[in-house]
């Protein structure tokens, strides 16, 4: 059934009372601020005024840094437009649209060899405004409210490269952000040709799911198809999952529809293709942050950046600082862009901000579970050509982690930077290698991943209305 709740069937008329009063002020900056959205929320954190008001606030900063209200008008780079598997196709038997996720096909290393993170994270976040609008437009075309979807994971194929660590963390941030900011939306999502290794992707996915969503989860046996066809009309099921749904040329696939995904060339690799000069340089040990500082004369200046590393990602973020004069740790100075960890090893980051007011911008590098001999390089801050008067302001940085094991102390050539280590940390950690090392505490998580053939107990009961088939 179509989750179509309602505030008096549910009781909480007074809820929904004191947490629209609670949250007044920020309603006007949402697109659709109706019952049904703010009962999302409620319903998220069991009718708790606070938390579901921490939970919404906590929204709005994710809208504003992801610039939300514009983010259908982003076209995501050719690589993922080309690449990226999965889209929108058709609508279940109560009218909720239906996203389907061509696992197998996926090429993750070729993904994060050529795009960013960032660029990967926010193309989701556009798949899931897109599916939003889809949402409203049904509720349009139907004259009821649809505010949920259906997912159909196809798993065919899944195999060892889709465990590899930094495509395991882009997910579990994914869904990180989907169970935080998107609460209430899903259905059903249902795994069709799940393969011995599904628990083991299960697993690592299941910290960063809810308890309600781990129980939308439907694991589809052999008779996927005629199951399937409970959910969904044949002329709304593309033909290669069994309905009767073709393209306009007869591709049983909908191929205009879904996106199959494949191997990318490497010739489409980033890293490989930019050639950067650098001209300062600093050593960042684990656990040790380093701080580059810049002047804003005035409001309207625009901060720019440019990274890459070697070995192992690198965390960034830029505050302003509250004291002049002396060094500020990051969490005693303002937020101006949260800090982050970037796989720029694989790709080079870049990036920009405006900033609102003048005073002194701290960009703030550091290493985090690395053994890390970093690298850090600066070009002189300069004119931008073809920019107004107020946007002065370029970074460009590296950041270099050997792969051998080292003891690096801190030093740096660049006058205005602040290097300072954090703790005393062992340096021998090797986050990245998916065998056991000599020296390491542990061995990647990987290596520690249960035997599929242990792993059944993981998942929990399918929803009634399936079965589960070994």
């Amino acid at each position: 059934m179509v989750a179509n709740h309602g505030f008096m069937e549910d009781g909480r008329e007074k809820a929904d009372v004191s947490f629209r009063e609670n949250v007044q002020d920020v309603l006007p900056a949402l697109p659709n601020p109706d019952d049904y959205f703010l009962l999302r929320w409620l319903r998220a954190r069991s009718f708790d005024l606070q938390k579901s008001e921490a939970m919404l606030r906590k929204y709005m900063e994710f809208r504003k840094t992801m610039d939300i209200n514009h983010i259908l008008d982003w076209q995501p780079p050719e690589v993922i437009q080309k690449y990226m598997p999965g889209g929108l196709c058709g609508y279940d038997r109560d009218g909720c649209p239906v996203w389907y996720d061509i696992i197998g096909p996926l090429d993750p290393k070729g993904l994060l060899f050529s795009v960013t993170k960032q660029d990967l994270l926010k193309t989701k976040m556009r798949d899931c405004e897109r599916i939003l609008h889809e949402c409203d437009l049904q509720t349009e075309r139907l004259g009821r409210k649809i505010e949920t979807i259906v997912m159909i994971f196809d798993c065919e194929g899944l195999g060892l490269k889709h465990f590899w660590k930094p495509v395991v963390e882009v997910y579990q941030e994914f869904f990180g952000l989907l169970e935080e900011n998107y609460p209430e939306t899903l259905k059903f999502m249902l795994i069709i040709k799940a393969t011995k290794l599904f628990p083991v992707g299960y697993n690592l996915m299941k910290p960063f799911l809810s308890e309600d969503t781990r129980r939308k989860i439907v694991v589809l046996g052999k008779s996927w198809k005629e199951e399937l066809l409970k959910l969904i009309s044949p002329e709304e099921l593309p033909a290669h999952f069994g309905g009767t749904l073709t393209d306009p040329d007869g591709n049983p696939k909908c191929l205009t529809k879904i996106n199959y995904g494949g191997e990318i060339p490497k010739s489409m690799y980033v890293r490989d293709q930019v050639k950067t000069q650098y001209e300062h340089s600093v050593q960042i040990s684990r656990g040790s942050s380093h701080q580059v500082e810049y002047e804003i004369l005035f409001p309207g200046c625009v901060l720019r950046w440019q990274f890459l590393s070697d070995g192992g990602d690198i965390g960034f973020g830029v505050f302003l600082k509250t004291k002049m004069g002396e060094r500020q740790r990051a969490g005693e100075m303002t937020e101006v862009l949260s800090s982050q960890r970037y796989n720029a090893h694989m790709v080079p980051e870049d990036g920009s901000l405006t900033c609102a007011e003048a005073g002194v911008c701290v960009e703030v590098m550091r290493c985090h579970n690395h053994c890390s001999h970093c690298q850090w390089l600066q070009l002189k801050p300069g004119l931008d050509p073809g920019q107004e008067r107020g946007s002065v302001y370029r970074l460009c940085s590296a950041v270099r982690v050997p792969r051998e094991r080292e003891k690096m102390s801190c030093a740096s050539t660049t006058p205005t930077a602040l290097s300072t280590p954090r703790r005393s940390a062992s340096p021998w950690r090797c986050c990245y290698q998916t065998k056991a090392c000599r020296n390491t505490r542990r061995s990647s998580r990987l290596s520690r991943l249960p035997s599929p053939k242990h792993t059944h107990s993981l998942l929990r009961e399918p929803h009634p209305l399936f079965s589960l088939h070994a």
